[in-house]
């Protein structure tokens, strides 16, 4: 035991060093945390995360508890292709800055505490048996951006579960307009004949649960495509899991998700 502790300190000595010259920071500002890869204090509290209870089919918080399976007025109205939605938080305040900094400043490292807030938010729809799809880009965008960032959260989230990552079997063989500014109807016309999937490669979504992971999700209508193109091709399901969830439309309390 006292030997474990002598081949042991030199290593503590070591991390207290490094912890001194490079403190430990909020992955959204400059402030000094106690652990890698955390929020503090602050930004803990402003971040709006999405808890129970919530519509069964969308993920959206009811004000109220209004029994388990329960669905929102908008999903009994609009049923959404996919089966499930869950998002981690609202899209503002920190959820917002990290979005941000993981897709333009090039944050990458963002995506693995991101993925994890993610599995949790998925688990019950995450298993080994899943086939985690990212939303993917336009090679063309791709090539510009150099990385996609749902593919690294897509990533981070299958390393969490254990899930098959898939990053190439969905295309975007349509470049679209930036959905950013789109009315909801515009969205949907813009991303619409937009997704396929590889024919050499069809066989390999043939009664498979599909995870398909954004960062953000709006009005749904990429996500709503990509569900329609996957389903067609065979996949038994498929459900959404995105990092922060945008509709503002939704904070009413009644579930109301435009998809």
């Amino acid at each position: 035991m006292i030997g474990k502790n002598l081949v042991s300190a030199p290593g503590a000595a070591a991390g207290m060093v490094l912890d001194f010259l490079l403190p430990l920071r909020c992955l959204c500002c400059e402030a000094r945390v106690a652990s890698q890869d955390s929020l503090c204090p602050k930004c803990w509290q402003d971040m709006h995360f999405i808890e129970k209870p919530w519509c069964h089919r969308l993920g959206i918080p009811f004000t109220y508890d209004v029994g388990e399976g329960a669905w929102s007025p908008r999903a009994i109205a609009s049923p959404p292709v996919f089966d499930r939605l869950r998002s981690v938080a609202f899209y503002e305040g920190p959820a917002r800055q990290l979005v941000l900094a993981l897709k333009f400043s090039r944050r990458r490292e963002l995506a693995r505490s991101m993925g994890c807030w993610m599995s949790r938010s998925g688990s019950e729809f995450l298993d080994r048996d899943s086939l985690i799809i990212p939303v993917p880009l336009h090679w063309l965008r791709l090539l510009s951006r150099r990385f996609n960032q749902s593919a690294d959260l897509a990533k981070a989230v299958a390393r969490q579960c254990g899930g098959e990552f898939e990053p190439d079997l969905l295309k975007r063989k349509k470049r679209t307009r930036q959905q950013v500014g789109l009315s909801a109807k515009d969205r949907h016309r813009n991303v619409r004949s937009a997704f396929s999937v590889d024919p050499a490669r069809v066989g390999e979504l043939q009664g498979r649960h599909v995870v398909l992971v954004d960062d953000v999700m709006t009005t749904g209508s990429t996500v709503s495509a990509c569900s329609k193109v996957l389903l067609a091709s065979g996949a038994a399901s498929v459900n959404v899991l995105t990092f922060a969830l945008a509709d503002p439309s939704v904070r009413s309390g009644d579930g109301g998700l435009s998809v």
